[in-house]
């Protein structure tokens, strides 16, 4: 059975106690490269996976800070399995953004039943550099739909996978069923760090898809839809420089005398230098949990307006997130790789995993880069030009 959180509190709760569970496992599933059939399982049932599912439709409704704390917490423990909700999580919004009612009506209930949603939306490219896109073609009152998706984050563990599709140069989303005759998904994903998050690739071959499951997406106008997938990318970064933190105070506090010249402290921890570096290290991750909740707000602020108000406060909220996505990069990357600077050879033993972090810090945080996101910060408060806010 699947629990149905019902408020914001309870969700992070539930998120916490799963992650202290996640945590036990998860340097030695990154290193045999074990996926986390049961932990996902485990997720499913928590009722997590629901939060964002509105209240007029049985769900919590959580406030969008609340899922970035969900995902920070589950990303801290794993950040595979932090990262593998990504896309269902987006899809779940883009169903509020595009979805009809009867679309939602359906998914709503399938989420709050513990259905997951995977993520079919990269077009593979050709040898030439282009991509080849996927188009849905009229057949028997629905559509084929055939292709090769890449980078398909959550389609190994879904129970429907949603893949983006041109219609008549329309985008459009087609929900197709994880066994539907003609969808393989391979498990090729081969990357330095996120290991087990399967993010690999979708092969379609005259998948049928009702006319009833396919969603159009408007790409014109302001939204808040691109801000929310962002909240996402930095929760997984922020945790995973949380995690990484966490685990090397916990070393260090085991670590004594270093060797070298000068050091007269009986223990690591108790070097003032040690000290100050493991300060700037942490204050560079209560940043940007500081600002990933505050992006968080600015996103129901800009989504609880009113209609005269809402391009600004979107806008407001685009810089909020830029800016969140930005520190949760620089906190991930320093973090999983300076602090090694206070620890003696014994850190980096292979049977300990330690690299993990920064491995699942640099793989994660080149999916868009940091300089596009401090140009949009700055383009805004030297030119009053905010990033682009559209659906997509």
């Amino acid at each position: 059975m699947t629990h149905v959180i019902k408020t914001d509190e309870e969700a992070v709760e539930a998120a916490r106690e799963l992650a202290r569970s996640f945590a036990e496992g998860a340097a030695r599933r990154d290193a045999g490269r074990i996926l986390p059939v049961a932990e996902i399982e485990a997720l499913s049932e928590s009722g997590l996976l629901a939060i964002t599912v509105p209240a007029a439709h049985g769900g919590a409704g959580v406030r969008t800070a609340t899922l970035g704390a969900v995902i920070r917490e589950l990303s801290a423990a794993d950040g595979s399995i932090g990262q593998i909700p990504q896309n269902h999580f987006w899809y779940v919004d883009s169903l509020r953004e595009h979805g009809t009612p009867e679309l939602r009506a359906f998914f709503y209930r399938e989420v709050l039943e513990g259905r997951r949603l995977g993520n079919a939306a990269v077009d593979a490219r050709e040898p030439d550099g282009t991509r080849s896109r996927a188009v849905l073609r009229p057949h028997a009152g629905g559509y084929l739909i055939s292709g090769r998706k890449v980078y398909s984050t959550g389609a190994l563990f879904a129970h429907w996978i949603p893949v983006t599709a041109l219609d008549e140069d329309s985008h459009s989303v087609a929900f197709v069923p994880r066994d539907a005759p003609g969808l393989t998904v391979v498990d090729d994903w081969d990357g330095i760090g996120q290991r087990t998050t399967a993010s690999g690739t979708v092969l379609l071959d005259d998948v049928y898809v009702p006319a009833g499951r396919v969603m159009r997406v408007r790409r014109d106008g302001v939204s808040t839809f691109r801000s929310f997938g962002l909240l996402i990318h930095a929760a997984i970064d922020t945790g995973i420089a949380e995690g990484a933190l966490a685990e090397a105070a916990a070393f260090l506090r085991g670590y004594r005398k270093g060797g070298w010249p000068g050091n007269e402290a009986e223990k690591v921890v108790d070097d003032p230098v040690v000290v100050q570096l493991f300060g700037e290290l942490s204050v560079q991750v209560r940043a940007a949990r500081a600002l990933l909740e505050s992006a968080g707000d600015a996103v129901d602020r800009a989504r609880a307006a009113a209609a005269e108000e809402f391009e600004r406060l979107a806008g407001e909220a685009a810089v909020a997130m830029a800016a969140a996505r930005a520190q949760a990069d620089r906190a991930a990357n320093r973090v999983t790789g300076e602090w090694f600077e206070l620890a003696g050879a014994s850190a980096a033993l292979r049977p300990l995993n330690l690299d993990r972090h920064w491995r699942n810090a640099r793989t994660h945080t080149v999916h868009d880069p940091r300089r596009a996101k401090v140009h949009d910060v700055g383009n805004y408060h030297l030119n009053g030009i905010a990033p682009r806010s559209y659906p997509r």
